[in-house]
Protein backbone atom coordinates (compact mmCIF):
# COMPACT_ATOMS: atom_id res chain seq x y z
CA UNK A 1 0.00 0.00 0.00
CA UNK A 2 1.45 3.44 -1.30
CA UNK A 3 0.45 6.26 0.88
CA UNK A 4 0.07 9.56 -1.24
CA UNK A 5 -1.61 11.83 1.41
CA UNK A 6 -1.67 12.88 5.16
CA UNK A 7 -5.08 14.08 6.26
CA UNK A 8 -4.87 15.41 10.08
CA UNK A 9 -7.19 16.07 13.06
CA UNK A 10 -6.17 19.49 14.47
CA UNK A 11 -7.22 19.64 18.09
CA UNK A 12 -4.88 17.81 20.37
CA UNK A 13 -3.03 16.39 17.44
CA UNK A 14 -1.02 19.36 15.84
CA UNK A 15 -3.01 21.71 17.98
CA UNK A 16 -2.63 21.57 21.92
CA UNK A 17 -6.18 22.23 22.70
CA UNK A 18 -6.18 20.72 25.92
CA UNK A 19 -3.80 23.33 27.51
CA UNK A 20 -5.10 26.00 26.12
CA UNK A 21 -8.59 25.53 27.11
CA UNK A 22 -7.65 24.78 30.41
CA UNK A 23 -5.75 27.98 30.75
CA UNK A 24 -8.44 30.02 29.02
CA UNK A 25 -11.35 28.63 30.90
CA UNK A 26 -8.68 29.14 33.89
CA UNK A 27 -8.13 33.05 33.39
CA UNK A 28 -12.34 33.51 31.67
CA UNK A 29 -13.35 31.92 34.92
CA UNK A 30 -11.79 34.69 37.37
CA UNK A 31 -12.37 37.44 35.09
CA UNK A 32 -16.32 36.89 35.32
CA UNK A 33 -15.69 36.17 38.93
CA UNK A 34 -17.37 32.48 38.65
CA UNK A 35 -14.57 30.55 40.32
CA UNK A 36 -16.44 30.63 43.76
CA UNK A 37 -19.72 29.05 42.37
CA UNK A 38 -17.37 25.96 41.14
CA UNK A 39 -15.73 25.11 44.45
CA UNK A 40 -12.49 24.87 43.15
CA UNK A 41 -11.06 25.67 39.23
CA UNK A 42 -9.94 22.11 38.80
CA UNK A 43 -14.20 21.50 39.77
CA UNK A 44 -14.66 24.07 36.83
CA UNK A 45 -12.47 22.97 34.45
CA UNK A 46 -13.70 19.26 35.18
CA UNK A 47 -17.49 20.15 34.74
CA UNK A 48 -16.87 22.38 31.18
CA UNK A 49 -14.63 19.16 30.06
CA UNK A 50 -17.26 16.90 30.58
CA UNK A 51 -19.84 19.15 28.83
CA UNK A 52 -17.88 20.03 25.82
CA UNK A 53 -17.53 15.83 25.23
CA UNK A 54 -21.40 15.92 26.13
CA UNK A 55 -21.79 18.32 23.47
CA UNK A 56 -19.85 17.58 20.76
CA UNK A 57 -20.50 13.94 20.62
CA UNK A 58 -24.48 14.65 20.35
CA UNK A 59 -23.18 17.71 17.78
CA UNK A 60 -21.21 14.21 15.95
CA UNK A 61 -24.14 11.70 16.24
CA UNK A 62 -26.66 13.97 15.43
CA UNK A 63 -25.99 17.04 13.44
CA UNK A 64 -27.57 19.97 14.09
CA UNK A 65 -26.34 23.69 13.99
CA UNK A 66 -22.69 24.26 15.06
CA UNK A 67 -23.52 27.08 17.18
CA UNK A 68 -26.58 25.80 18.91
CA UNK A 69 -24.45 23.06 20.42
CA UNK A 70 -22.09 25.37 21.59
CA UNK A 71 -24.95 27.77 23.06
CA UNK A 72 -26.00 24.69 24.78
CA UNK A 73 -22.70 23.99 26.49
CA UNK A 74 -22.67 27.65 27.84
CA UNK A 75 -26.08 27.47 30.00
CA UNK A 76 -25.64 23.86 30.82
CA UNK A 77 -21.75 25.23 32.31
CA UNK A 78 -23.65 28.22 33.63
CA UNK A 79 -27.04 26.79 35.09
CA UNK A 80 -29.04 29.15 32.60
CA UNK A 81 -31.11 27.30 29.97
CA UNK A 82 -32.76 31.32 29.83
CA UNK A 83 -30.20 33.04 27.94
CA UNK A 84 -30.49 33.79 24.29
CA UNK A 85 -28.48 33.23 21.87
CA UNK A 86 -26.89 36.41 21.97
CA UNK A 87 -25.77 36.66 25.53
CA UNK A 88 -24.57 32.75 25.38
CA UNK A 89 -22.59 33.92 22.43
CA UNK A 90 -21.22 36.62 24.31
CA UNK A 91 -20.16 34.78 27.12
CA UNK A 92 -18.04 32.21 24.45
CA UNK A 93 -16.30 35.29 22.90
CA UNK A 94 -15.37 36.90 25.91
CA UNK A 95 -14.13 33.10 26.67
CA UNK A 96 -12.09 32.89 23.21
CA UNK A 97 -10.00 35.74 24.21
CA UNK A 98 -8.46 33.74 27.01
CA UNK A 99 -8.43 30.88 24.84
CA UNK A 100 -6.46 32.55 21.72
CA UNK A 101 -4.16 33.84 24.23
CA UNK A 102 -3.08 30.23 24.98
CA UNK A 103 -2.87 28.86 21.44
CA UNK A 104 0.28 26.90 20.22
CA UNK A 105 1.31 23.80 17.98
CA UNK A 106 3.00 20.71 20.00
CA UNK A 107 6.56 21.16 19.55
CA UNK A 108 6.82 17.99 17.35
CA UNK A 109 4.29 19.59 14.75
CA UNK A 110 6.42 21.51 12.88
CA UNK A 111 9.41 19.41 12.40
CA UNK A 112 7.10 16.41 11.45
CA UNK A 113 5.20 19.13 8.31
CA UNK A 114 8.58 19.30 7.33
CA UNK A 115 10.05 15.96 6.63
CA UNK A 116 6.85 15.11 5.36
CA UNK A 117 6.15 17.68 2.76
CA UNK A 118 8.07 16.15 -0.16
CA UNK A 119 6.55 13.20 -0.29
CA UNK A 120 2.87 13.19 1.28
CA UNK A 121 0.08 15.85 0.26
CA UNK A 122 -1.96 17.34 2.79
CA UNK A 123 -5.16 18.29 4.29
CA UNK A 124 -7.43 18.66 7.45
CA UNK A 125 -10.69 16.79 8.60
CA UNK A 126 -11.80 18.24 11.85
CA UNK A 127 -15.00 17.69 13.21
CA UNK A 128 -15.38 21.39 13.74
CA UNK A 129 -16.40 23.91 11.85
CA UNK A 130 -14.55 25.88 8.82
CA UNK A 131 -15.05 29.52 11.10
CA UNK A 132 -12.92 28.33 13.69
CA UNK A 133 -10.04 25.80 12.13
CA UNK A 134 -9.27 28.00 9.11
CA UNK A 135 -8.30 31.24 11.37
CA UNK A 136 -6.81 28.80 14.33
CA UNK A 137 -4.29 27.39 11.42
CA UNK A 138 -3.37 30.42 10.09
CA UNK A 139 -3.14 32.28 13.28
CA UNK A 140 -0.65 29.46 14.20
CA UNK A 141 0.99 29.77 10.80
CA UNK A 142 0.52 26.64 9.25
CA UNK A 143 -2.33 26.91 7.33
CA UNK A 144 -0.45 26.77 3.40
CA UNK A 145 0.65 23.04 4.66
CA UNK A 146 -2.78 21.87 3.60
CA UNK A 147 -4.53 21.95 0.08
CA UNK A 148 -7.75 21.58 1.94
CA UNK A 149 -9.35 22.20 5.27
CA UNK A 150 -12.75 20.53 5.54
CA UNK A 151 -15.10 20.43 8.72
CA UNK A 152 -17.78 18.22 9.98
CA UNK A 153 -20.14 21.49 10.12
CA UNK A 154 -20.32 22.27 6.66
CA UNK A 155 -19.97 18.69 5.11
CA UNK A 156 -23.24 17.93 7.30
CA UNK A 157 -21.43 14.85 8.81
CA UNK A 158 -18.84 13.63 10.94
CA UNK A 159 -15.85 11.42 12.05
CA UNK A 160 -16.44 8.28 12.50
CA UNK A 161 -19.01 8.38 9.69
CA UNK A 162 -17.12 7.11 6.69
CA UNK A 163 -18.60 9.57 4.39
CA UNK A 164 -16.69 12.11 6.03
CA UNK A 165 -13.22 10.28 5.35
CA UNK A 166 -14.55 9.87 1.58
CA UNK A 167 -15.26 13.43 1.40
CA UNK A 168 -11.72 14.32 2.30
CA UNK A 169 -10.12 11.71 -0.11
CA UNK A 170 -12.71 13.35 -2.77
CA UNK A 171 -10.92 16.26 -2.13
CA UNK A 172 -7.87 15.57 -2.51
CA UNK A 173 -8.41 13.11 -5.89
CA UNK A 174 -7.17 9.92 -4.22
CA UNK A 175 -8.46 6.34 -2.67
CA UNK A 176 -9.29 5.79 0.63
CA UNK A 177 -6.42 3.40 0.45
CA UNK A 178 -3.56 6.26 -0.80
CA UNK A 179 -4.45 8.26 2.18
CA UNK A 180 -4.08 7.71 5.79
CA UNK A 181 -5.69 10.10 8.87
CA UNK A 182 -3.77 11.01 12.03
CA UNK A 183 -5.73 12.10 14.74
CA UNK A 184 -5.85 11.61 18.66
CA UNK A 185 -8.73 9.41 19.22
CA UNK A 186 -8.45 5.85 18.68
CA UNK A 187 -12.17 5.19 17.43
CA UNK A 188 -13.66 8.85 15.50
CA UNK A 189 -9.89 8.99 14.24
CA UNK A 190 -7.78 5.81 13.74
CA UNK A 191 -10.74 3.21 13.57
CA UNK A 192 -12.87 5.64 11.82
CA UNK A 193 -10.54 5.67 9.04
CA UNK A 194 -9.87 2.38 8.84
CA UNK A 195 -13.17 1.35 8.31
CA UNK A 196 -13.42 4.00 5.71
CA UNK A 197 -10.71 2.13 3.62
CA UNK A 198 -7.53 4.88 4.78
CA UNK A 199 -4.86 3.65 6.68
CA UNK A 200 -5.39 4.89 10.23
CA UNK A 201 -2.89 5.96 13.20
CA UNK A 202 -3.83 6.60 16.51
CA UNK A 203 -1.42 9.58 18.22
CA UNK A 204 -1.58 8.43 21.33
CA UNK A 205 0.59 11.03 23.08
CA UNK A 206 -0.56 9.88 26.80
CA UNK A 207 0.69 6.30 26.16
CA UNK A 208 -2.21 4.52 27.22
CA UNK A 209 -1.80 1.94 24.80
CA UNK A 210 -4.45 -0.65 25.05
CA UNK A 211 -5.77 -1.04 21.28
CA UNK A 212 -3.33 -3.56 19.31
CA UNK A 213 -5.68 -3.70 16.72
CA UNK A 214 -4.74 0.13 15.48
CA UNK A 215 -1.53 1.50 14.15
CA UNK A 216 -0.07 3.39 17.03
CA UNK A 217 2.41 6.24 17.38
CA UNK A 218 3.03 8.07 20.69
CA UNK A 219 4.76 11.39 18.98
CA UNK A 220 4.30 12.57 15.39
CA UNK A 221 8.45 11.96 15.15
CA UNK A 222 7.47 8.37 14.71
CA UNK A 223 4.85 9.17 11.73
CA UNK A 224 7.87 9.03 8.68
CA UNK A 225 8.99 5.90 9.44
CA UNK A 226 5.56 4.23 9.87
CA UNK A 227 3.98 5.86 6.42
CA UNK A 228 7.07 4.51 4.89
CA UNK A 229 6.70 1.41 6.17
CA UNK A 230 10.05 1.01 7.58
CA UNK A 231 8.38 1.11 11.36
CA UNK A 232 5.86 0.13 13.43
CA UNK A 233 4.34 1.82 16.68
CA UNK A 234 7.25 2.70 19.43
CA UNK A 235 9.51 3.55 16.77
CA UNK A 236 12.11 5.92 17.70
CA UNK A 237 11.94 9.88 16.69
CA UNK A 238 13.28 10.74 13.55
CA UNK A 239 14.53 14.15 14.54
CA UNK A 240 15.75 15.77 17.83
Amino acid sequence: MVIRAVLWDIDDTIFDYATADTAGMRGHLAAEGLLEGFGTVEAALDRWRELTVLHWRRFEREGGDFLDQRRDRVRDFLGRPELTPDEADAWFDRYVVHYEAAWALFPDTVPVLDLLARDYRHAVLSNSSIRNQERKLRVLGVRDRFEAVLCAAELGVAKPAPEAFHAACTALGLPPHQVAYVGDQPDIDARGAVEAGLMGVWLDRADAGGRPELERITELGQLPGLLRGDTRFGARSTFG
